[in-house]
């Protein structure tokens, strides 16, 4: 996956944009105002900042040594830095992608999510 491709796939989620709140060179993907995704899109290797459930995050991590760890300057418990460099495979990134916009989804109050599902 691509920076390119990256971008336009955490953009692809319903109400999604992506912010600068840190700095030009840190792209945050939000949903009504809720970080879901962080990455650098110029950094070599590609990492992405993902939510993540707690006991996926551990199992995770054991599965995908080294390419998945616990969330660089986030809540360990809650995020992982996942490396979009190739090694994952891509389906698997977009699920992870996927995942945390949906944990984050789950968290809003219950009118913005009515709201999210509204055409």
């Amino acid at each position: 996956m691509t920076p390119k491709e990256l971008r336009a796939f955490c953009l692809s989620f319903n109400a999604a944009v992506e912010d600068f709140p840190f700095s030009p060179d840190v792209s945050v993907f939000k949903v009504l105002g809720k970080m879901f995704a962080l990455s650098w899109l110029d950094a070599r290797p590609l990492t992405v900042n993902l939510k993540c459930d707690p006991d996926d995050a551990v199992r995770l991590r054991g599965e995908h040594e080294g390419l998945i760890i616990p969330g660089y300057h986030m809540n360990k418990r809650h995020w992982n830095t996942v490396t979009v460099d190739g090694e994952l495979p891509d389906r698997l990134v977009r699920e992870l992608i996927e995942d945390s916009y949906d944990l984050v989804v789950a968290g809003l109050p219950r009118a913005q999510r009515l709201r999210l599902d509204r055409p």
